[in-house]
């Protein structure tokens, strides 16, 4: 007599919340990007080769088995960006979650800027929305972006509308490209940022904006952007974009991160 009843153990149920948050997770990232198809394929092969092991189809299962432990590498190379920002969102949700840091007990070094940072940053936008003039302003937060600080004109000044307002000039320099702001400072200006390859963006939008989505995809940072063409202000965080948002909401956005 076959017997229907089935034995879960609490560990059993544990197990398949865990990997459809795993799954999920990985959705996310990959969702309205040129990798989705290749991740919907893996995700494919990886429901055949279960049920093949289930259903004890030895050759077949050995086959599958080898292509998932050859195919981990080929995996993290074709995925390094979606690999990399899905480490950064565990060490950021980590971070975020403590109470206690040795950073916080050094320095304050890991807040966003100052109030008056802010306001000087959030005056300058208000400014040049107005005289429609782009900009395309970079928030550190926990890392530094170093790597991208690198590739433009190293400034490392106090931040003020003023200088802001004089770099995205027009006829300005330094005009091209991303100012960075981290540690409270203007750290560099005419930044080379990459690129979303996210498929889903609106073509109306330039290139400020899919530079803007293509740095929050890949760090935690918050990038402001100023909309040459309309003048509206934009704020894109977590590889999403929020398109015309007033000064007071930017000024909100940037409070509330510096809590």
């Amino acid at each position: 007599m076959i017997s229907f009843f089935i034995h879960i153990r609490f560990l059993d149920i544990i197990d398949i919340l865990l990997v459809t948050i795993i799954f999920y997770e990985i959705y996310k990232l990959v969702k309205g990007t040129v990798a989705f198809n290749i991740f919907m394929g893996i995700f494919i092969i990886f429901v055949v080769w279960l049920v093949v092991k289930s259903l004890k189809m030895e050759l077949l299962g050995s086959i599958l088995g080898q292509l998932f432990g050859v195919g981990v590498i080929a995996i993290i190379i074709v995925f390094q960006q979606e690999v990399r920002r899905f480490l950064l969102l565990l060490g950021s949700r980590y971070r975020a979650n403590r109470q206690f840091s040795l950073e916080s007990l050094f320095s304050n070094q890991f807040k966003l800027a100052s109030e008056a940072s802010m306001h000087a940053i959030v005056e300058a936008c208000r400014q040049m929305s107005e005289n429609r003039v782009g900009a395309l302003i970079v928030l550190a937060r926990e890392s530094e972006l170093r790597e991208y600080v690198e590739t433009g004109e190293i400034i490392d000044a106090e931040i003020s509308s003023e200088l802001i307002k004089s770099i995205f000039f027009k006829n300005s320099p330094l005009h091209d490209g991303a100012m960075i702001i981290s540690l409270n400072r203007i750290k560099a200006a005419r930044c080379i940022l990459p690129v979303s390859q996210k498929l889903e963006i609106s073509p109306v939008l330039g290139l400020r904006h899919r530079a803007a989505i293509g740095v929050s995809e890949q760090t935690d940072a918050y990038v402001i952007v100023v909309s040459e063409e309309t003048g509206h202000i934009s704020m894109s965080s977590g590889g999403e974009l929020k398109e015309d948002i007033s000064t007071d909401e930017l000024f909100k956005i940037l409070e509330t991160s510096h809590k």
